[in-house]
C-alpha cells in the first residue's frame, strides 16, 4: 500500500517535471522565433532604409527627371512665318493653319488592323506607306506622325468617323502660296518642317521663320492632357516686300508661256528690271510649277533659269566688244569696217556671219545695227585680250551679281592669260563665254542707267518689330563712262528702228527702243547643235529708261525660226507693251498734245471767289478732246483717267479694260454727266499673237 502510493507521488512528480520541462522549451522556442523574426524585419527595414537612400540621393535627379518626362512634355510650338508681298502689297506667300494625324504607338493593340483603316479613309496609300505606317505602329512609343499638313479637312473627319485608338490630332503651319504658280521660282518652296527649300523661301529663312516657342503639356497616368502651359511663346516671322509688281510678273509669265508655245521652245526666262534702282519687277521662267505641289513637278521645272542656268549669250554680248572699244579709244566712232568677203579665217577655222551674208564694208554702227560677227571679231582684235577681259569684269560677268540669289550661278569666264586668238575672237562675237539671263539684264541696264551698275534685287523692305526696314539700292561699279554710254544707246537705237537693224519685230509706236539681239548654237557634249539661246535685250524710253526687259528662248523650233529677232524680239514688244501701259510711260515720237481740264467749283462757293480753279494736264491716247484708249488698264487706272477728264464711269467684271463705249478716238462731250463704260475681264494664258518675224 504504501509502496503504491510511492509510485502515485512519483509518476506525479514525473508528470509535472515534464509539464515544467515543455513549458520552459515552449518559451525558449517562441524566443527564438520572435529574435528570428525581429531580425528578419530589422534586415528588411534596413534593406527599405537602403534603397529609399539610394533612391532619395544617388537616383534622385534622374527619377525627378524621369517622373517628369512620364507625367509631363516639352512640345515645340512652330513659329508662324512671315508673308511675302509684292510691292504694292499684294500676298504671293503666306501660313495657314492645317491639321496633322499622328499616332500614339503604345495605345494600338493592332496596328495591321488600323492601318488599314486609315489606308481605306486615305484612299491613296501607297505600299511603301503602308509598311512604314505598320513599323511605326508596331515598335510603341508615345508618337509618330501619320500624316503631315493634310489641306483637305474631310480628310480628318472621315479618320474621326472611324474611331481608332491611338489616333489624334493637332494643329501646324503649311505655306500656302494663292497665285499659285505666279513667280513661282523666285518665291521657291517651304518643307513640312517649316524651313524654306527653295528661292527666297531659303534665302531669307532666318528672318521669314521666325523663333520657335515651347508648350508644356501635363498629362495624367492615362497619359490624357489636364494642363498646357506655354514656357516660350513662338515668335512670328517678318514680313518681306518684294520689289516684284504682281501685274508685270503676270505680264511676263503669260507672254513668255505664250512665246514658248508658239515657237515649239523648251523653255525661256523674261525679266522686267528698273535700271535706275537695280529692281525687279518681274522674273518668269518657262517651264513652271505649283510650290502648294512643289513634289510633283521635276527637278527642271523648279529650277530659276534666270539665276541658275548658263547660255552663250551671242551677238547681245558684242555691244561689251564694241564698249571696250569706245571707252578705249581704240577705234573712233566713225570708222570704217570691212567685212569682205563675210568670213574670217583664223588658221584651220572659218567664222561666218548669220545666214552666210556679206556685209561688205560698214560703219563703226551697223556692226551692231546688222549683228555682224566678222565687224565684231576686228574690233575685238583691235581691242585686245587684256582690255576685253577688263570690260568683261566690270560689266559683272564670271561672278554672282545680286546677293538675294544665293544659288545664283557665276557663269564661266576663261582667265585671260588661257585666251588665245581663237578665244578672243569667240568672246567677242559672245561665244566661249557662259552668262545668266540675269547677269546680262543687269550689264545692259549700267548702259540705260549711264554706265552705273546697280546691284539687282528682289527684296524692297522687311516688316519687323512694327517697323519697316527699306532695302537701299547699292552701286556696285561704274561699267563705262557716261558719254560712251549715251553713243552706245544711240547705236541701239538703230537695232529697232535702222531698216536693216535686227530687232525691226520689237519696235512699238510712238516709242524710241534702245536694244541687241542674240542667237547662239547651244553646245552639248562638247558639240554645237542646231539648237540655239534666243535672244533680245532691251530698254525704252532710250533716252529716259523706265524699265529694262530680256526675253531669252532655248531651242526655239516653231515656223518663225531659231534668231532672237524672228522669236524673241516680238514677245519683248508684247510685255514691254503692257509695262508701259501700266507704268504710264508717255510716248516719246510725236507725243499728243494734253488735254487741259478745269475743274469746275463747287456751287456752294460764290460766283465772284478769289479763289483760282487748279489745272489739270492729262495726256490722251488719242487727238485733242477725244476719248482715251484705256484698253489692258486696271478698273482704278481707267477710273482715274476718266475722271480727269471730266468723265463718269460704270465699271462691270473685274480684272482689266477689254472694251469701252465710247470708243477710243470718239470726241469728248462738253459738259457734266457723261458716262463711259467699261467692260473687265480677267486676262488668261493663251498662245502668241502670231508676230511676224
Amino acid at each position: 500500500m504504501i509502496e503504491r502510493l510511492r509510485r502515485a507521488v512519483a509518476r506525479r512528480q514525473s508528470r509535472a517535471s515534464g509539464q515544467q520541462k515543455a513549458a520552459i522549451d515552449w518559451r525558449v522556442v517562441l524566443q527564438r522565433r520572435v529574435l528570428v523574426a525581429a531580425c528578419g524585419f530589422g534586415a528588411w527595414a534596413l534593406g527599405i532604409e537602403g534603397r529609399l537612400a539610394y533612391l532619395q540621393v544617388f537616383r534622385h535627379a534622374d527619377l525627378v527627371a524621369r517622373a517628369q518626362r512620364q507625367s509631363s512634355s516639352t512640345i515645340p510650338a512652330p513659329a508662324k512665318r512671315g508673308e511675302i508681298v509684292d510691292r504694292r502689297g499684294h500676298v504671293l506667300a503666306t501660313s495657314v493653319d492645317v491639321d496633322t494625324i499622328f499616332a500614339e504607338p503604345s495605345e494600338i493593340t493592332d496596328p495591321r488592323g488600323t492601318v488599314d483603316k486609315l489606308c481605306d479613309v486615305f484612299r491613296d496609300c501607297t505600299a511603301r506607306e503602308r509598311q512604314s505606317l505598320t513599323e511605326k505602329f508596331s515598335r510603341g512609343g508615345a508618337f509618330a506622325y501619320v500624316r503631315r499638313q493634310i489641306a483637305d479637312p474631310d480628310v480628318r473627319r472621315r479618320v474621326e468617323a472611324v474611331g481608332l485608338d491611338g489616333i489624334g490630332f493637332m494643329k501646324e503651319s503649311r505655306r500656302f502660296y494663292p497665285k499659285r504658280d505666279l513667280a513661282a521660282h523666285l518665291l521657291g518652296y517651304v518643307g513640312v518642317d517649316n524651313k524654306g527649300l527653295s528661292g527666297l523661301e531659303a534665302a531669307y529663312d532666318a528672318q521669314i521663320r521666325g523663333n520657335d516657342g515651347k508648350v508644356l503639356v501635363q498629362t495624367d497616368a492615362r497619359r490624357h492632357a489636364y494642363r498646357t502651359l506655354i514656357e516660350r511663346a513662338a515668335t512670328a516671322g517678318a514680313t518681306i516686300e518684294l520689289t516684284i509688281d504682281e501685274y508685270l510678273q503676270h505680264v511676263a509669265e503669260r507672254e513668255l508661256h505664250a512665246g514658248v508655245v508658239e515657237n515649239r521652245a523648251t523653255g525661256g526666262s523674261a525679266i522686267i528690271m528698273n535700271p535706275r534702282t537695280g529692281e525687279i519687277l518681274a522674273m518668269a521662267n518657262e517651264p513652271t510649277f505649283n510650290p502648294n505641289a512643289y513634289r510633283d513637278a521635276d527637278e527642271t521645272a523648279r529650277r530659276n533659269r534666270a539665276v541658275q542656268d548658263l547660255y552663250e549669250p551671242g551677238s547681245t554680248f558684242k555691244i561689251v566688244t564694241v564698249s571696250a572699244a569706245i571707252e578705249e579709244g581704240v577705234m573712233p566712232i566713225d570708222a570704217l569696217i570691212d567685212t569682205n568677203p563675210g568670213m574670217i579665217r583664223l588658221g584651220a577655222r572659218v567664222v561666218t556671219e548669220a545666214k552666210h551674208h556679206n556685209y561688205g564694208v560698214l560703219s563703226f554702227s551697223d556692226v551692231i545695227v546688222r549683228s555682224s560677227n566678222v565687224g565684231a571679231i576686228k574690233i575685238g582684235f583691235q581691242v585686245g585680250t587684256e582690255r576685253l577681259s577688263r570690260y568683261v569684269q566690270r560689266f559683272g560677268f564670271g561672278r554672282p551679281v545680286s546677293s538675294d540669289f544665293p544659288g545664283e550661278s557665276p557663269g564661266i569666264v576663261w582667265d585671260p592669260t588661257r585666251w588665245t586668238e581663237s578665244a578672243l575672237m569667240s568672246v567677242s562675237m559672245g561665244y566661249q563665254v557662259g552668262v545668266t539671263p540675269l547677269q546680262m539684264a543687269a550689264a545692259f541696264s549700267s548702259i540705260a542707267n549711264g554706265g552705273v551698275l546697280m546691284e539687282p534685287r528682289v527684296v524692297r523692305a522687311a516688316y519687323r518689330d512694327n517697323r519697316r526696314l527699306v532695302v537701299q539700292p547699292r552701286v556696285v561699279r561704274s561699267t563705262i563712262a557716261a558719254d560712251t554710254a549715251a553713243a552706245l544707246v544711240g547705236i541701239m537705237e538703230g537695232v529697232v528702228d535702222n531698216e536693216h537693224g535686227t530687232a525691226r519685230a520689237a519696235r512699238i509706236p510712238g516709242y524710241v527702243i534702245a536694244g541687241k539681239t542674240g542667237t547662239a548654237n547651244k553646245l552639248v557634249n562638247g558639240h554645237y547643235t542646231n539648237d540655239t539661246y534666243a535672244s533680245f535685250v532691251g530698254f525704252l524710253p532710250s533716252r529716259d529708261p523706265a524699265a529694262t526687259i530680256l526675253v531669252v528662248l532655248d531651242s526655239a523650233r516653231g515656223n518663225n525660226g531659231h534668231y532672237g529677232g524672228s522669236v524673241s524680239a516680238p514677245i519683248f514688244k508684247r510685255i514691254a507693251e503692257a509695262t508701259l501701259r501700266y507704268l504710264a510711260v508717255p510716248p516719246t515720237l510725236s507725243p499728243p498734245t494734253p488735254v487741259l481740264v478745269a475743274r469746275r467749283s463747287d456751287s456752294s462757293e460764290p460766283a465772284m471767289s478769289a479763289r483760282v480753279a487748279p489745272v489739270v494736264s492729262v495726256v490722251s491716247e488719242g487727238p485733242v478732246g477725244s476719248m482715251p484708249d484705256l484698253t489692258g488698264m486696271s478698273a482704278r487706272d481707267a477710273v482715274r483717267r476718266l475722271v480727269k477728264i471730266g468723265l463718269l464711269a460704270r465699271v462691270s467684271g473685274d480684272g482689266v479694260v477689254v472694251s469701252q463705249e465710247p470708243p477710243p478716238g470718239t470726241p469728248l462731250e462738253a459738259g457734266a454727266g457723261a458716262v463711259c463704260r467699261l467692260v473687265l475681264e480677267r486676262m488668261p494664258r493663251h498662245a502668241g499673237n502670231g508676230q511676224q518675224p
